[in-house]
């Protein structure tokens, strides 16, 4: 299993694969599983519909590093656009954005301006703005920058972070993090990194997600527990309900088109849950990680495929 999530990890990176999958129907459809469509009223659609099955939604308009700061720019001119959708129909709903996606790599200032004019927006209609986290060589600068934000008086509250359980700094940075009263979202991890950094053995993992889970299910900030490992579910509720740590206090976070009995198994608990919606044309990369992530979803597309 490791060898081919190494290998589905590789082939995200792969750009004639991307390009081929991108603009073919094939490729549409193999992702239609795990992504809500191309275009911003596909996503609102299915926040609607999950809205009315009692689930919260995060939307993510798809793609990583831009190469101009006009790219940066009209990139952030869809999340505007989502925010006063979500403000406009009254959608229980957020956003998460990609900082490379606002021009991180290229300017960091350029970057943390765009992030602060979406928090703004979003802190004004009563949304919120969740910066996603990539590879470990801009963990240090995105959280610098959601610490810098959340710090602005007229932001406080409407930005937070995620962190990645399958790095060895990540206890750490959830320390300073619920000390700061920033909200997180915590999943495993999906980008390959070196054992130097990063838990190699899933056990590991695994088990630094429970210790972290307890970190922010103690913590008197919301939290978002991102995982569809059941054993990671069932340890968060055990802890909580052990330490009287009432299920409005925090939710549960899984992706589009991953474990929907187990959604709404979790609301019909009494628990909150939020999907992850994630949407647009440059889609592969993400889909790609998502199959790496776990690979038992190559078997079940590979299974759709063969239907009509």
């Amino acid at each position: 299993m490791s060898l081919l999530r190494s290998a589905l990890i590789s082939l995200s990176r792969n750009r004639q694969l991307r390009r081929f999958g991108e603009h073919s129907s094939v490729g549409t459809r193999l992702s239609s599983r795990f992504v809500a469509g191309m275009e911003i009223e596909d996503a609102l659609r299915v926040a609607e519909s999950l809205n009315r099955q009692g689930i919260s939604v995060t939307l993510d308009s798809l793609g990583e590093s831009v190469t101009s700061e006009e790219e940066a720019h009209k990139a952030a001119g869809v999340y505007h656009a989502l925010l006063d959708a979500i403000a406009a129909r009254k959608l229980e709903a957020n956003i998460s954005v990609k900082l490379t996606q606002m021009g991180l790599t290229l300017d960091p200032h350029l970057a943390e301006s765009i992030a602060a004019n979406l928090t703004e927006h979003a802190k004004a209609t009563g949304s919120f703005v969740r910066i996603d986290m990539e590879d470990s060589s801009l963990t240090d600068v995105t959280l610098d920058i959601v610490r810098r934000l959340h710090a602005h008086p007229d932001l406080h509250g409407a930005v937070g972070v995620v962190i990645q359980a399958y790095l060895y700094r990540s206890q750490n940075d959830v320390e300073q993090l619920v000390a700061d009263g920033i909200r997180i979202r915590l999943c495993k991890g999906a980008y390959k990194e070196s054992a130097m950094i990063a838990f190699p053995r899933k056990v590991d993992v695994n088990a630094n997600y429970v210790r972290l889970s307890c970190m922010l299910l103690s913590s008197p900030v919301y939290h978002g527990l991102a995982t569809h490992d059941e054993a990671m579910i069932n340890a968060a509720k055990s802890y909580a309900a052990q330490n009287r740590i009432l299920p409005s206090h925090f939710e549960f976070q899984m992706l589009f088109g991953v474990r929907r009995d187990l959604q709404r198994k979790l609301i019909s608990e009494g628990y909150n849950v939020r999907v992850y919606v994630p949407f647009g044309r440059e889609w592969y990369p993400y889909f790609m990680r998502r199959l790496a992530e776990r690979p038992a979803n190559v078997i079940f597309i590979a299974k759709n495929l063969l239907r009509r």
